[in-house]
């Protein structure tokens, strides 16, 4: 039988045109980088890590990355590297918009070598920015190895200090087994994480050390790790399809007191274990614990440990809950649970293989470059990507003509004067979240608003998977909706958004940078989720911008609404961020068979005592998408009149699962601990089951129809303000 030949990877020969529009000398600027073409060897007998600098270095004629002169947004750089083995003896520094990209077909070893200079193989930390605001930051397809170095010598593979809009997807940390010093991935300098996923760990003394304000971790295994996953300090994490093997603690949540808010554990397995969880016994918020769906498949010898004290021992098939918990006819104020089982019903349009769908990023690699379409290289159809040109027709022609191929957008900004259309059977790739971005007439009235991107209409089925893109205006839009999502899939992920983002103002390229010093009303909508919709959802940030990314212009920008969600048949959100908007940050209207895994969201800084309008203002509410009013506040209170987090009205079947719900300032400034009247609005809805709830800086955590308090943030003390195990009322 002959052998079978591999299809080379479509990203390696495919036209790179990409460019960054907005800075000086932008011709003499590369996006795509080869790390052959800069010299590294890929046979893994020579070091490469000055070559792979270099790569990652490479600016204009005038300024290299990470200089500073480039911005935020106006350096993205894909460094790319082939199959192989690219020997490392020194560190690699990444800077913020850089993107480490393998081969996923064959995927590359990044290794260090023995001599190796130094305790950390990559720094993904931009160290020009505070982790709090690393953004755009990307590795995936990669191997990282460490086996070479002493395994009892302190090291580390991947500082990932970062935020929101990083991606982190199909890499392997290999480490030596048996190690007292070697750690897979560390978040030292904190951050403001979102999501990683599809990542495995062998050997190592941990494989996971967590430092950060919220994550959803998904589809991670460990195999030979002495721990699995430590978590100094998480306010709101998720876990999600992990695997523990031949350890001696999968999961250790025993730090100290006010570092750990809620953890969760869904759909995982362990095995040759001695503790998947080593916890402490708190009566506080603090060190809550939900697991759903655990199962044992080897020898495990406790699955939840506090000390000596064995806490629980055997397979969780329904939730179980440490934790503050409210039920129907339970007391007013929550009771404390050690160990409580929940039974709550999950419809099978949730779920795959008898857990919640996890899909991976699709890489397209079975894809031939023949099915390849560059969106600025087809003939007859002139797209720019400059962010000046306006693309709209060509680029709605070619999404028509060109369905059933992978459409890639080389890195730049699309701009585009009407709604550009998604019909069914579309794919997209985007580079370093190329951006479209929406501008004129079109997009002006608040009272009839249209989408900037459209994909599906109403009662569509079938494929639409967009992969690595980003979405923004060019001026204000006060009647534009970023993204709406009209189409359903067949199976989870047949409608799929993996690494996409929103960013309104806050950097080059948008009039909206310059012209919110003071209160704009910049755009209507982020993100629609319509009623016709079915999507899987994964790694999104909708972030209105509290500051400016790229120079010092000030930032007081009013979005009107964020995440909208009315979808009924199936929807998954997984590792998503809503910031800065101002009437909600998410709203899930009349919507059914939702899950939610890690949502983190802020209200926009202005609003509350002394800021320059109170909600709705300076909006009007929309019946037509029963935006809130705010008619349960008083007409001047201003801590009351301040952006919902969740706004949940109608439907049913809704899975919840961490929340991390953070106001920090009234009109900028700081305030202590009662920032914000109200949290959460929940009213009409039938099965809710909405598990850590995490709230800083709220009063009320979750209040009801009638304007009063379910949830008050004194009876449940703990992680950066309020902490709830599981809020069960609605059922």
């Amino acid at each position: 039988m002959a052998a079978a030949v591999q299809t080379p990877y479509w990203y390696e020969s495919v036209k790179h045109n990409g460019r960054s529009p907005f800075i000086d000398n932008t011709d003499s600027y590369k996006v795509y980088r080869n790390v052959l073409d800069f010299g590294a060897d890929n046979t893994g007998n020579q070091d490469s890590s000055q070559a792979i600098q270099d790569a990652i270095n490479a600016g204009t004629s005038s300024a290299q990355r990470g200089s500073g002169s480039l911005g935020t947004t106006g350096q993205p750089a894909v460094i790319y590297f082939p199959a192989g083995t690219y020997l490392l003896n020194s560190f690699i520094q990444l800077y913020v918009g850089t993107v480490l990209w393998g081969n996923p077909a064959s995927l590359p070893t990044l290794k260090a070598g023995s001599g190796f200079n130094g305790n950390t193989l990559i720094y993904g930390k931009d160290p020009k920015f505070d982790a709090t605001t690393n953004f755009y930051l990307g590795i995936k397809n990669l191997i990282l190895d460490s086996t070479a170095v002493d395994k009892d010598t302190t090291f580390l593979l991947l500082d990932w200090s970062v935020s929101q809009a990083t991606q982190l997807a199909n890499v392997q940390f290999n480490m030596p087994l048996y190690s007292s010093g070697h750690t897979g991935l560390s978040t030292p300098e904190g951050g403001s994480g979102t999501m990683m996923g599809d990542l495995t760990f062998t050997g190592g003394a941990v494989g996971i050390h967590l430092d950060n304000q919220q994550y959803e971790m998904k589809s991670l295994t460990f195999n030979g790790c002495t721990t699995g996953i430590y978590i100094a300090h998480c306010f709101d994490c998720v876990f999600i399809d992990c695997h523990f093997g031949n350890m001696s603690v999968g999961i250790d949540m025993s730090s100290s007191d006010n570092t750990i808010g809620s953890v969760i554990l869904l759909d995982s397995t362990a095995a040759s274990i001695g503790n998947l969880i080593t916890t402490r016994e708190e009566n506080s918020g603090d060190h809550t614990l939900v697991i759903q769906n655990f199962k044992r498949t080897g020898d495990v010898a406790s699955v939840v440990k506090s000390g000596d004290q064995v806490i629980l021992s055997d397979d969780v098939s329904q939730v179980w809950v440490y934790g503050n918990a409210y039920t129907n006819g339970g007391p007013s104020t929550g009771s404390h649970q050690t160990g409580t089982v929940y039974d709550i019903a999950v419809p099978s349009t949730l779920l795959q293989n008898g857990q919640y769908a996890v899909v991976p990023p699709p890489t397209f690699s079975d894809f031939n470059s023949s099915f390849v379409i560059n969106v600025k290289s087809v003939d007859g159809y002139p797209v720019a990507g400059d962010g000046w040109t306006d693309d709209t027709k060509s680029l709605n022609d070619i999404a028509q003509n060109y369905a059933g191929y992978l459409l890639y957008f080389p890195a730049g900004t699309y701009r585009v004067t009407d709604t550009l259309f998604f019909p069914a059977n579309t794919r997209v790739h985007g580079e370093v979240w190329s951006a479209i971005t929406g501008a004129g007439q079109n997009f002006q009235d608040p009272n009839n608003p249209r989408p900037v991107v459209k994909v599906g209409n109403s009662g569509d089925r079938g494929v639409a998977m967009f992969v690595d893109m980003l979405y923004t205006n060019a001026e204000l839009t006060p009647g534009a909706i970023l993204l709406e999502v009209n189409i359903a899939g067949d199976r989870p992920g047949d409608v799929g958004f993996w690494n996409n983002h929103f960013r309104i103002g806050g950097a080059s390229g948008s009039q909206v940078e310059t012209q919110c010093g003071s209160l704009c009303k910049a755009l209507f909508l982020v993100f629609h989720l319509t009623s016709s919709s079915s999507a899987y959802v994964e790694n999104m940030w909708g972030w209105t911008a509290d500051h400016d990314l790229d120079g010092g212009n000030g930032q007081t920008i009013s979005t009107g609404r964020g995440f909208l969600v009315e979808s009924t048949q199936a929807t998954w959100l997984h590792g998503t961020a809503s910031e800065h908007h101002t009437l909600y940050q998410y709203h899930f209207r009349n919507a059914q068979n939702v899950f939610v895994g890690m949502q983190q969201s802020e209200t926009p800084y202005w609003q509350g005592n002394g800021g320059p309008a109170m909600t709705p203002d300076p909006w009007t509410p929309n019946g037509n998408y029963n935006d809130p009013d705010f008619s349960n506040c008083n007409g001047g209170d201003s801590t009351c009149r301040m952006a919902w987090f969740n706004y949940i009205e109608g439907g049913g079947n809704l899975y919840l699962y961490g929340s991390g719900f953070w106001t920090f300032f009234n009109n900028g400034g700081g305030c202590n601990g009662d920032c914000q009247l109200n949290g959460n609005y929940v009213s009409g809805v039938k099965g809710l089951n909405w598990f850590g709830v995490n709230t800083k800086s709220n009063t009320n955590v979750i209040v009801s129809a009638d304007g009063q308090p379910t949830v008050e943030q004194n009876f449940n003390p703990g992680s950066w303000g309020a902490v709830v195990g599981a809020y069960l009322c609605y059922q």
